[in-house]
């Protein structure tokens, strides 16, 4: 039986495949990214767990237009399949091959270089800035994970965020993780 992942080889494909295939396609990923992962290695949990996070904002934005940057960039994998390098998991994180972040000179579709946590919102709101100085109106959206939210430099930027009021959205990824549990009294309240 052809699978549906087969479908996808570059940005956009997502959105040919039927509301009722999601779910299907969500597990073949998933298969997809144990099969792979399991001989290169590389950050699985944190994949597993943003699959139909993903699936969602490539049904919602339009690349390379619209700007998606990933705040934890190991959670970046299944932007990676969907925006065309599928073909290249056999390299993920070996010399010369897929890099396990977003990279820029991968692909147009990744905005943003990141690495480590608390940059995404103010990497997007850089991003929402030169946007509106040019005029354009595509949109731009910050995923950051709850442990990256403890972050200073994340707090810095949602207070500039919510000073400039210009269309932008921030993506809070909850599930009450980071390296390890998350500390500190803002894990207490989220």
């Amino acid at each position: 039986m052809p699978k549906l992942l087969d479908n996808i080889n570059q940005a956009n494909d997502i959105k040919k495949i039927k509301e009722q295939d999601y779910n299907k396609l969500a597990e073949e990923i998933r298969n997809f990214l144990i099969q792979n992962i399991s001989k290169t290695g590389g950050h699985l949990a944190s994949n597993l767990g943003v699959v139909e996070l993903t699936m969602a904002l490539h049904l919602f934005l339009g690349f390379p237009q619209d700007k998606l940057v990933w705040d934890v960039g190991h959670q970046a994998y299944i932007h990676k399949l969907l925006t065309g390098r599928k073909n290249l998991f056999s390299t993920l994180r070996q010399m010369d091959g897929l890099s396990g972040f977003p990279k820029r000179e991968e692909s147009c579709c990744d905005s943003f270089d990141t690495g480590h946590s608390s940059t995404a919102i103010s990497a997007a709101l850089g991003l929402v800035k030169a946007r509106d100085l040019s005029g354009e109106n595509h949109k731009v959206v910050a995923v950051l994970g709850d442990g990256a939210l403890t972050g200073g430099m994340a707090f810095e930027a949602i207070n500039n965020a919510g000073r400039l009021k210009t269309n932008f959205i921030i993506v809070l990824n909850d599930n009450n993780m980071s390296i390890s549990e998350n500390v500190g009294g803002l894990a207490n309240y989220l």
